[in-house]
């Protein structure tokens, strides 16, 4: 079985968890997970197979009934114990995923502490599944809209934020009345099973929350293709998306899939310089620039690029890159994949003509000699057609290129195949109003950082996704709408 209590104290062994059981599989197949900041084996995780998850979504199916039977005030209760477990093993928590992910602790711990945000806010929507009494064309009948519940909802998660990323889903799919199976990604899987422990010690049922391991092109298109699952919520690459999309077409089933970005970040003449830069370090650089709403590419005001960019690669070259468990700006890449992934982009970037105003780049000696580190890399492109700005880089490289006016920025931004998140920095009123209706994405930052609020929408448009999570738009897509016409006669 897996313990929270274990971390740091050896080799954590990582079964997978399917109707309120801690389980292997009958080839007894084993992943290792790696620390990112050093290539130690933390732990293994069981390579599941297709059966072990067409296991564990027929046992969600199972239990959904009766969890859907309860009233939802009952489900909520159960979540925001879930809640409070997370809350009193914090610290704990938040250093499995530094050890997993590699990100540094402080910023770990705002994760977890995302986690308690999530759960929480989703349990305080018990009371708010509302339907609709609409007047009919006949006499004596009325009109009743009612939600109800999916059924099983798998989730597949990303590497970036293991833990967030499932409280994100789970939270809103239990408290409408789903079961909910999760596929730890293999990355990065212990998070995702610290939660089935959590839920298992508060009370959770068995079957309402289940949590398989193993590689997600065998595990997840298995938990995909079942007839049995009725709502799928993904959160990776818009690749994965794409096979997702693929897997579930034959069924045509319901997906939510929050896929890649490619974030435009647009500094005009009128900004405030220092705040500007301050936010595209943020929004660059947190969690080694492995965030879907990161600053992927700059779009600077001629009259003001230079003064953004020696103020910002100077910020750049100042962050601390080291051990993710001391007071460090960043840690290392998830892995060695990543690290080659990023250098491959920025090596035929350059090759394209872009000039590196900070080489950065992988790090690989000294105390750097193991782990998957790469420093801070500002470059600057001609032209918006460089692998730069095209491809999602997912690193901590930050691209510029200079512009002569907003609606050129504008037109560079919205050419992409994505549509997730931009910024934009400026203090006129008539272009901030105008941002809304000239970006063509689903989030937009006006003058501050990245980061969503609880209660707003995360969605994008294009190619990063379908659906959306948080708010009550996100709570409500966990729900189907049913219409009865009631005639008395």
């Amino acid at each position: 079985m897996f313990s929270i209590d274990a971390i740091g104290k050896g080799q954590i062994e990582g079964r997978m968890f399917v109707d309120g059981a801690w389980q292997s599989n009958s080839a007894c197949d084993v992943i290792a997970v790696e620390n990112p900041a050093t290539e130690e084996i933390i732990g293994t995780i069981v390579e599941g197979t297709a059966d072990d998850a067409l296991a564990a979504v027929a046992a969600a199916h199972r239990a959904q009934p009766a969890w859907a039977a309860r009233p939802a005030v009952e489900r909520a209760a159960l979540v925001n114990r879930l809640a409070d477990a997370v809350h009193a093993r914090s610290e704990a928590l938040a250093r499995l995923v530094t050890l997993e992910q590699g990100k540094p602790l402080s910023q770990a711990r705002g994760e977890i502490g995302a986690v308690v945000t999530f759960l929480r806010y989703a349990a305080g929507n018990a009371r708010r599944i509302e339907g609709d009494i609409i007047a009919s064309d006949n006499a004596n009948e009325e009109i009743h809209i009612r939600r109800h519940p999916y059924g099983v909802v798998v989730g597949l998660t990303s590497w970036n934020y293991p833990a967030a990323l499932a409280a994100r889903k789970m939270g809103p799919a239990l408290v409408t009345g789903n079961t909910f199976v999760l596929l730890a990604h293999e990355i990065t899987p212990f998070s995702g099973l610290a939660l089935a422990q959590l839920a298992l010690e508060v009370g959770f049922p068995s079957g309402v929350f289940n949590v398989v391991t193993g590689r997600g092109r065998v595990v997840g298109q298995a938990m995909v293709e079942s007839p049995l699952t009725g709502l799928v919520t993904m959160t990776g690459s818009t690749r994965a998306g794409r096979e997702i999309y693929r897997a579930g077409a034959d069924a045509i089933k319901v997906l939510r899939l929050e896929l890649g970005g490619k974030a435009p970040f647009i500094v005009m003449q009128d900004a405030d310089i220092d705040a500007a830069v301050t936010a595209a370090i943020t929004a660059r650089f947190t969690n080694s620039g492995q965030i879907c709403t990161c600053n992927e590419r700059m779009y600077l005001h001629r009259s003001i690029a230079d003064e953004f960019l020696d103020k910002f690669t100077a910020s750049a070259r100042a962050l601390t890159i080291g051990d993710p468990l001391t007071d460090v700006d960043m840690g290392p890449k998830v892995s060695g994949l990543e690290v080659r992934k990023v250098a491959q982009i920025v090596a035929r970037g350059v090759e394209g003509g872009a000039q590196v105003l900070l080489e950065g780049g992988p790090l690989t000696e000294g105390k750097y000699a193991k782990g998957h580190w790469y420093a801070p890399t500002v470059v600057e492109v001609q032209s918006n057609t460089s692998p730069l700005m095209r491809e999602e880089v997912f690193g901590p490289v930050a691209t510029a290129l200079r512009v002569d006016s907003l609606d050129e920025a504008f037109a560079h931004a919205n050419d992409t195949q994505f549509g997730l998140s931009a910024y934009l920095f400026t203090t006129s009123l008539k272009d901030i109003a105008r941002a809304p209706y000239a970006l063509k994405c689903g989030e937009i930052y006006l003058n501050r950082t990245n980061g969503e609020a609880i209660q707003g929408f995360h969605t994008g448009w294009g190619q990063s996704g379908l659906g959306g999570e948080d708010g009550k738009y996100g709570f409500d897509g966990y729900l189907r709408k049913q219409t009865t016409y009631l005639n008395w006669g």
